[in-house]
Parts: C-alpha cells; structure tokens; sequence
C-alpha cells in the first residue's frame, strides 16, 4: 500500500460493496432487529465499506423498514437494496433507500439454464425481456442501478454477455457476475469474466463486480482471481457470514490487498483496517455465529504463536512469523479505561473515543449497566466496554424480557432448581421456578414458567469474551420454540447470568418474528 494516500491510482481502488445486512442476514437462525441492523450499518461505515447492501425490501415490512432505517440514518456509503426483476420489488426496493444521500438499487436475474427452466420456468427471451424492463425501470427510480446474472458461472457465456449487454444499454452502471453456488475455480472464473470483456465491449465503460460464495473454500481466492482481470467491486460479508458455506470474507480481502498491495499491481481499497476487529466481533455477537479461532485476520489464534520455535523467532524478530501485526486490524483494546468511580461524562468520552454514538437515553442505560459491572469488577478495560457495547446493542428493546433475579437452591443428586424474576416490556414483573438436569436446563424451566414460553435447547456454547480472572463470559444458545429455531447471546461475570439473558432474547426472537407473521399476514 502507498505510504501517500494521493499517490493511489483511482482506476486500481476495488469497491467494497458489503452485504452482511443481506446475503449474511440469509443465514439459518441470524434475525437482527432494526437496531442491530443500524448499529451494525454504523459499524461497517466506520470500517470504510463503500457499498452497503441493507436488505431485500420485498421480503417483509421488517425487512424493508431496516432498509430505510439505514438509508436515513447511516451517512458515507452508498446505500444498496435488492429486488428480483420485476416491477413490484423494485418500486419497493426504491422505498427503502430513496432517503439515502447515495441510493442504489440492485436488481438481478438468474440467466443459467438449469434456474431458468426449473426455478423461473422462463425461456432465454423473456428473461432477456425481463432483465431489460427491470434495469430501465430502476434506473428511472435511481440514479445508481446494479444489475446481476443470478448463477452466471454456470450460464452460457454468450446469453450472460447478451444480457448485460442490454443492462448496460438501459442505463446500470455496476455489472455483477455471481459464483451464486461456489462451484467455479480461479482460473475458470478469470477466463469467464475475460470472454465477457471480448463478446460485451460495452462492459469496459462500466464497474464490474464479483459476488462469490465459499461452497468449495475459493470465494476469497475467486474474488481475487475476479479483480486481477478487471473487476474493481467485490462483494463481501464481515467474518464470512451468508447463504450455505458463506460469501467472500471482507476482512480477508482487506488485508489481501494491504499486505500483497505491490504484487497486485498496486490495487488498494477505502477499507479502515484498525476498524475490522471491532466490527468482527460485533457481527459475531449480534448473529450468534461464532469465530472459528483458527480463523484468518479474525480468529484467536490468527496472531497467537504457540510453538516454542515460533515464539523465540517472534521474540527476534516479528517478522519471522507474522505477515501483519494484530494493530493493524485493531486488535489491541485491553488498555485499563475506567474504574467503579467514573462517572456519565467519563463512560460518554471513553464510548465516542471507541466510535460509538448514544443519545441520553441510550447512555443512561449502557451507564446502569457499566456502575453494575464495575461493582463486580473494579477495573474496566477497552475490552469490557466493547463487549458490554456489543450486548446492550444485541438488547431488543421490542416485546423486551429483562431478567431482574436469579436463585438457585435446593439441589439434590444432579437435579437443580431455579428462581427468575423477569420483567416484560410493560413493566411488569413476572416470577417462574423451574427444575432440571443441571442449572441451565432449570434456569430455561423458571423462565419458561415466568413468560409462558416452551423452548427445546439445541445448542450451548459459553466462552470468555475478555481477559483475566474476572473475565465476562458470554453464553450463546440455539433453542427450537414454536417450531422454528432462534439464537440468543447473553454477557455477564456470570455465566449462569449470561446463560439466562440468552435464553430470554431467543424468547424475545421468536416472538418478534410470531408478529412479523401476524403483519405480514395483515392480522
């Protein structure tokens, strides 16, 4: 990367378009609320992404007002929503981002042979017919239209060409050619995308983008393959997240095009690095899909150096085993910030100095919250205000169910009894007694006798999320209520504690999502 940022040449600089809010959202079990979508929206504008794909407005008005929540609300990148082609979805997608002060509509199409015949039940006419109508319609919505070839790998390079052809023609300024199934090589991929340039010359005046999934392990290696032949948008999630096996990792092409800069001939990116961590862990805690620790640029051990050999050349000299330092990626955050005797002004200051913005309700929430575990444990690091950001962000303020009281007692052989008190969004204040195999199965009968609610545990994990003896432990489960599974994430000191405010937001889920049926079916 250039020491002088002026020095870059425009013409090698790879959009960062994100779709976390979209393709990532699209994975079994993540539901975000309006706010975590926002919150997460803020994030990714700190992090320098140029392009965020909020959501697919069409498919409910939950996901369509978490559009406009992010168009109205998050200022920098553009802001993208998608729409199948056709009419409908696009004057709805248009509603959602209209308010943004750089709106895109994204639409797209599926031109293989095996989606046409079996999924669209369309010929290559009326698709092409189709393509055309959309584009021109978006565009007169819209000064910015992207237009996609659905599954385009698999397609007939010559129907893609024709297809993008006519987009272009109707006005669409960012042509994306997905690996919708993972199943392209790199270097299948580059001759594809360079039979395209040949048989669609009008393809050199516009931006091409690569939208590639990990089926096979290569969406990272694919989109690389993509912009080495002159694609200059890739599409990409934080940490991985989406559909399947997941979409091209946004962090991992960022330190690609940090650390191979030179050898890539100079392409660079807008991506704030020092910002990656902290958006990692966010997207990690809001979804409840956890960081695999072997993980590249994210994981746990992406900068730890367990062999002896290892360590005493890292004593040396860093540069034996490390390609990047863990600063770049904004890891570092365990300097001591605060301690029980701080005050509002002091929290406020240490928050904005971490990137994060509260009105003067939002504060005194997060500062009940801080004076309770400074209690607990004193000395309050970086580390701890981050997390404590991350669960209060994680909270649903929506049907919310807030544990107030926690008692265990009279266990006997392996069965254990539980007490919770937990108030509803009301106010009030609702008492259960629970039994079980263990505190937490008691801990989920209580609570299931306080709210009414019946949930099957299918996953529980519990971790610690900073470091030392007094470290908060975060809990996460996946439980089956109604028939359908929800996560919830919960950090406290305590990990019964954490294991309790879990189970409660997954309570929380699956009845926000009941009325989200109950809107969509107008009831």
């Amino acid at each position: 990367m250039p020491a002088d940022e002026a020095s870059r040449d425009d013409a090698k600089r790879v959009i960062f378009f994100d779709t976390t809010l979209r393709d990532g959202e699209q994975s079994p079990r993540i539901h975000l609320n309006l706010r975590e979508k926002v919150e997460i929206a803020h994030q990714l504008a700190r992090l320098g992404v140029d392009v965020i794909e909020a959501g697919f407005p069409i498919s409910s008005p939950g996901d369509l007002e978490g559009v406009q929540a992010v168009a109205r609300e998050v200022e920098g990148p553009t802001i993208a929503a998608l729409a199948r082609a056709n009419e409908k979805d696009i004057a709805v997608a248009w509603e959602g981002v209209r308010d943004a002060t750089k709106p895109r509509i994204h639409t797209f199409i599926a031109t293989s042979d095996i989606h046409m015949t079996h999924k669209l039940r369309m010929d290559r006419a009326t698709v092409l017919a189709a393509a055309t109508d959309a584009v021109r319609q978006a565009c007169g919505l819209c000064p910015d239209v992207e237009f996609s070839c659905e599954d385009a790998t698999r397609s007939d390079p010559a129907f893609v060409a024709e297809v993008i052809g006519s987009a272009i023609a109707q006005g669409a300024q960012t042509i994306n050619i997905p690996d919708t199934v993972g199943y392209t090589m790199p270097t299948e991929f580059q001759r594809f995308l360079g039979d395209l340039y040949e048989r669609c010359p009008s393809l050199e005046g516009v931006t091409l983008s690569v939208h590639c999934h990990n089926d096979l392990g290569l969406a990272v290696a694919n989109s690389l393959a993509g912009i080495q032949v002159g694609a200059r948008q890739v599409e990409v999630c934080v940490n991985g997240i989406g559909e399947r096996a997941g979409n091209a990792s946004l962090e991992e092409m960022a330190m690609i095009l940090r650390t191979r800069a030179e050898d890539l001939g100079g392409l660079w990116s807008g991506i704030e690095t020092t910002e990656i961590t902290r958006a990692s862990r966010m997207v990690s805690r809001l979804t409840g899909y956890d960081i695999q620790p072997n993980k590249a640029v994210v994981g746990r051990n992406a900068f730890a150096h367990e062999a002896g050999i290892h360590q005493h050349g890292m004593l040396a000299n860093p540069l034996t085993y490390e390609i990047m330092d863990a600063q770049s990626v904004g890891l570092v955050q365990s300097e001591l910030v605060l301690g029980k005797h701080s005050g509002r002004h002091a929290l406020l200051q240490a928050l904005v100095d971490m990137g994060y913005e509260l009105d003067k309700a939002e504060l005194n929430e997060v500062f009940t919250r801080f004076k309770a575990l400074a209690d607990r444990k004193g000395e309050i690091s970086a580390m701890d205000l981050d997390a404590l950001m991350g669960d209060e962000m994680r909270a649903v303020h929506e049907n919310s169910l807030d544990l107030r009281e926690i008692a265990f007692s009279g266990a006997s052989g392996d069965e254990a009894t539980a007490r919770v008190v937990v108030q509803g969004a009301d106010g009030a204040e609702h008492r259960g007694e629970g039994a079980g195999d263990g505190p937490v199965a008691a801990l989920m009968g209580a609570i299931d006798a306080a709210v009414g609610s019946s949930g099957t545990l299918l996953e529980y994990a519990v971790s610690a999320v900073t470091a030392g003896p007094d470290a908060l432990g975060e809990a996460r489960v996946v439980c089956e209520i109604n028939g359908r599974q929800f996560t919830g994430q919960g950090v406290s000191p305590d990990v019964l504690e954490a294991s309790a405010i879990a189970y409660l937001r997954a309570v929380t889920a699956s009845r926000n999502a009941a009325d989200e049926r109950m809107a969509d079916s107008g009831v």
